[in-house]
């Protein structure tokens, strides 16, 4: 479509058309994701308060807006008044540097995200996971880079162990990524979700053993690439003032932060694209609103994978080849579809980050690094070897000659053509993965169906002043200092 767009305008304009496709595409960057990238950094920072709210028995932001949904704004016009400081001995150019390079990387992966099979900006980009894992590298010489100009200990402590972090947990990170890969057979996220469609079954994450552990090798380690706690050290607010971003005020300050809630749903989006079925449903061929679109995601993908696709453009040809009723209108409902379903898939991910933040404790730098070098690390290799061994004894090589021939891509899982061990492992994973799902669900449910008639929690028995309640009664072991130093002679 951009293409179209941009050779339109060449035509009727003259100037070259290079040079009107980089315009049409700053523009579509500048006009939509900007946007969509604040807006999601706002609700995610509304939503960390809320989480954090009803975990620890409070409503969190209740006045600004309906359900507080406004605090996050209130917040960002609160912070363009304050006073932008660089410190004096600071690096001022560099200073000033540092939280857009943080934000520009984030940005930039969202362009390379599938949000449906139409519904991305790059569409043929074949080393998609590769740039994505490179932009987010870049994004943490912004927390380096801001921790090394402020010329502050407590930020260049902050740096240092963002450092350390970052190039220790980015190998088993990538190691995880490479046996989705190794299954796949493909670099191209939109051939990822393509492969993953004839349901829940297919994704990558239920393939083999080796995988379903890698994938939570890789949601670890997607902890510490997004600063997240158990692995929060850069900004240790407890013993670093604020690490990195301490000498930060106003819009600057607000950057870092816009930076990492974005940055923790572009991690979730590559492991939704990776592992959970990209834009595809659960239900797969059987799900209601592909039915009703005439959308068979199996014959779809297999031909799609099988270059049966290329060089089509016109939403109305892509539709007519896929089947679809209602032409391009249909397909802009899939397309939609298939948006609501990485987003949901991504936002889950965030959700769990949240959890975790307000759950378990801030670790020390020694104990994050023996997690790496000694857990993390080591359990990656392993898996990536067990995959391999795996991919060369049960799966199909991947010119596999069946309904599709492919020469690329492992198409024998998406069209059923794979051995009955093959087969067998793929549900008993899949009933694994959605018991551990069920499980967590209920646990939330359950949290939320008891939260009005849970206890009050209190460390002491005295009953403390809550809104218009007495305003203090002693417990019934209280003892008066007399009667103390009674009992003491």
């Amino acid at each position: 479509m951009l293409a179209e767009i941009a050779q339109s305008l060449s035509e009727t304009s003259g100037v070259p058309y290079w040079v009107c496709l980089v315009a049409v595409k700053t523009l579509i960057a500048a006009a939509v994701f900007l946007p969509a990238i604040s807006v999601l950094a706002m609700l995610s920072i509304w939503a960390e308060r809320k989480v954090a709210g009803h975990i620890q028995g409070r409503l969190g932001p209740t006045h600004v807006g309906p359900f507080g949904i406004l605090q996050s704004l209130a917040d960002g016009l609160k912070l363009l008044g304050k006073e932008d400081l660089v410190p004096a001995g600071a690096d001022s150019f560099l200073f000033r540097l540092a939280p857009y390079l943080a934000f520009a990387p984030v940005l930039a992966a969202f362009l390379a995200i599938p949000f449906g099979p139409q519904f991305v900006f790059e569409a043929g980009l074949n080393v998609g996971l590769l740039y994505l894992l490179a932009i987010l590298g870049v994004e943490v010489m912004g927390v380096i880079l801001s921790g090394w100009a402020s010329n502050s200990k407590w930020a260049i402590y902050g740096a240092m162990r963002e450092a350390c972090q970052m190039v220790s947990y980015e190998i088993p990170l990538g190691v995880a990524i490479l046996c989705g890969v190794l299954v796949a057979g493909t670099l191209n996220l939109v051939e990822l979700g393509y492969l993953q469609g004839g349901g829940i079954q297919t994704w990558l994450f239920f393939q083999n053993p080796f995988i379903f552990i890698a994938f939570f090798i890789y949601f670890i380690a997607s902890l510490a690439a997004s600063k997240r706690a158990p692995y929060d050290l850069p900004e240790g607010e407890s013993e670093l003032v604020a690490g990195f971003h301490t000498e930060y005020s106003g819009l600057r300050f607000s950057f870092f932060f816009f930076a990492e809630y974005a940055g923790m749903f572009v991690v979730g989006c590559i492991q939704a694209v990776l592992f959970l079925g990209a834009w595809n449903s659960p239900l797969g061929p059987a799900d209601p609103v592909y039915v009703v679109l005439g959308y068979d995601p199996v014959r779809v993908g297999g031909e799609y994978l099988t270059g049966q696709y290329a060089g089509v453009t016109a939403w109305p040809d892509i539709a007519s080849l896929m089947g679809l009723k209602g032409g391009a209108l249909g397909l802009f409902i899939l397309n939609l579809y298939g948006m609501t379903m990485v987003i949901g898939k991504a936002l889950l991910v965030v959700f769990i980050h949240m959890w975790i933040r307000w759950t378990v404790p801030r670790i020390r730098i020694d104990q994050v690094m023996h997690g790496c070098v000694k857990g993390l690390l080591p359990i990656s290799l392993a898996m990536l070897v067990g995959t391999a061994i795996w991919i060369s004894l049960v799966q199909p090589a991947p010119d596999v000659r069946g309904a599709y021939a492919v020469t690329t891509t492992y198409v024998a899982h998406l069209t059923g053509e794979v051995g009955t061990l093959q087969i067998v492992t793929q549900w008993v994973l899949t009933i694994i993965g959605v018991g551990l799902f069920g499980f967590y669900a209920l646990i939330i449910f359950g949290a939320m169906i008891s939260r009005r008639s849970a206890p009050r929690k209190g460390m002491f028995e005295d009953v403390m002043p809550v809104g218009n309640e007495v305003a203090f009664t002693r417990g019934s072991g209280y003892e008066n200092e007399e009667q103390r130093s009674l009992k003491q002679a």
